[in-house]
C-alpha cells in the first residue's frame, strides 16, 4: 500500500458534528498549497446508486464540488447496506474488506500530493465488522483529527474518550476542531475549551462558529422529508428555506409575519391563504420562498390555475401542518452537490477559523510514541 503520499484522517465525536463540512473546507484550503488533493471515504453509511455502484453521499459531494479525478467506486469502497452487519457476523471476512480499503486508497492516492480520508462517525464506529474508524486510520497509516460540536465540558469528555480508542490502535490524534460554536459565546468557549484541551495535551486546531445559512434546508430537501411532491416550479428546488410559517390565521395577520425566505405551510383547501401567498409572492418574490399544502388537499381549480401560472414553488404533502412543521424543525440539514452558496460559505469559514498550516506542520512531525 502507498505509504508516501501525505494523508489525514478526519473523524468526529458524534454523528452530524460537521465532519463532512470540515472535510469539504479543508480540501479547498489544501488545494491552494499542497497541489493535487485526493479523497476517500473507506466506509460509508448513506449512499446513492451511481452506474451500478453504491457510492457514499459525502463522496459524491466532494467529487462534484472539486472533481477528484478518481473512479467513484475507488474512493467509496464499502457501503454499509441495511443487512451488511448481519451478513458480516454470519460470515466474517475482514481480510477481504481490509484489502479492498487499502487497494482503494492506492487508487485514490494515485498521482496525488495529499489525500483526505473521511471517517464515518466517532472513533469506534464500524467495530461491529472489525473496521472501526481508529482501525481504518491505522490500516491507512494516517494521523487523525477529531471534529466535535462547540462547547466546553462535553466536547472535552468526548474527545478524551475518542482519543483513547485511536491510541489503542496506535493512531496519533494531532488535534481537534470545534464546530458550530454559538456566536454569542464564541470567545468564551474558545478560551476555556483551549485551556481544557491543553490540560490533556490536545491542540485546538480550529474553532468554527455556527452559521445559520448551513442549517437552512432547500425546498428539495423539504419535499423529501415531508413525503411530498412538487406541483409547481420544481426547478426552484434549490431555494433555501430560512423561516417556516404555519398559515392558520386570518390573512391580514398572516401577511405581517412574512420574512425573507419564508416557507408557508397551510391546508390545501384554504383558498384564502393560498391566494394571499400568491399575491404576496408576486410583489415580494424573495420573501415567500415556497408553499407546502398539507393533508394532500388542493385548492379550487381556479386557484390551482393561478398557481400553475405563477413562479411560486408549491409542494403537496399528505402530512398535517403540525407534523410538517415539527419534521422541518428537527430535520438534519446536509450540504448537497450544487449548494454553491453553502459550499462557498464553508470554504470561507474553514479558511478563517481552522489553522490548516498547523495541521500540515503536525502531519510532517515524525513521532516515535503517542502523547499520553
Amino acid at each position: 500500500m502507498n505509504t508516501v503520499t501525505k494523508r489525514l484522517f478526519i473523524a468526529a465525536t458524534e454523528q452530524n458534528d460537521g465532519k463532512t463540512t470540515v472535510s469539504l473546507g479543508i480540501f479547498g484550503a489544501l488545494r491552494k498549497t499542497q497541489g493535487r488533493i485526493g479523497f476517500i471515504k473507506p466506509v460509508g453509511q448513506r449512499f446513492v446508486e451511481i452506474e451500478g455502484h453504491k457510492i457514499d453521499e459525502d463522496t459524491v459531494l466532494i467529487d462534484q464540488t472539486y472533481g477528484i479525478a478518481a473512479p467513484l467506486d475507488a474512493i467509496s469502497p464499502i457501503a454499509v447496506e441495511p443487512d451488511f452487519t448481519r451478513k458480516f457476523i454470519q460470515q466474517a471476512n475482514t481480510d477481504l474488506l481490509v484489502r479492498r480499503i487499502q487497494n482503494s486508497f492506492d487508487r485514490a492516492a494515485w498521482e496525488k500530493d495529499f489525500v483526505i480520508i473521511e471517517g464515518t462517525g466517532h472513533a469506534g464506529v464500524g467495530s461491529v465488522f472489525d473496521l472501526s474508524n481508529a482501525k481504518v486510520a491505522r490500516l491507512l497509516d494516517s494521523k487523525a483529527i477529531l471534529i466535535t460540536r462547540g462547547g466546553i465540558g462535553r466536547p472535552i469528555d468526548e474527545v478524551s474518550l475518542n482519543r483513547a480508542v485511536f491510541e489503542k490502535e496506535g493512531v496519533e490524534l494531532i488535534g481537534v476542531i470545534l464546530n458550530k460554536i454559538h456566536p454569542e459565546k464564541y470567545d468564551y468557549v474558545v478560551e476555556f475549551a483551549q485551556r481544557g484541551f491543553a490540560r490533556l495535551g490536545i491542540e485546538l486546531l480550529g474553532s468554527i462558529p455556527s452559521d445559520p445559512l448551513l442549517s437552512h434546508p432547500t425546498l428539495g430537501q423539504v419535499c423529501k422529508v415531508v413525503n411530498g411532491e412538487f406541483i409547481n416550479a420544481k426547478t426552484s428546488s434549490r431555494r433555501l428555506v430560512r423561516h417556516v410559517l404555519i398559515g392558520d390565521m386570518a390573512t391580514g395577520h398572516l401577511l405581517t409575519l412574512f420574512r425573507p425566505g419564508t416557507l408557508l405551510i397551510t391546508p390545501g383547501d384554504r383558498d384564502d391563504i393560498v391566494l394571499a401567498a400568491l399575491s404576496h409572492a408576486a410583489k415580494h418574490p424573495r420573501v415567500v420562498c415556497g408553499l407546502v399544502m398539507s393533508y394532500g388537499q388542493q385548492p379550487h381549480e381556479s386557484v390551482m390555475k393561478l398557481l400553475h401560472e405563477s413562479d411560486l414553488p408549491v409542494i403537496s404533502s399528505p402530512l398535517d401542518s403540525y407534523t410538517i412543521a415539527s419534521t422541518l424543525h428537527s430535520m438534519t440539514v446536509k450540504t448537497l452537490p450544487g449548494d454553491n452558496e453553502k459550499i462557498q460559505r464553508i470554504q470561507t469559514l474553514v479558511e478563517l477559523h481552522v489553522n490548516v498550516p498547523r495541521i500540515i506542520e503536525k502531519l510532517a512531525i515524525k513521532t516515535s510514541s503517542l502523547t499520553t
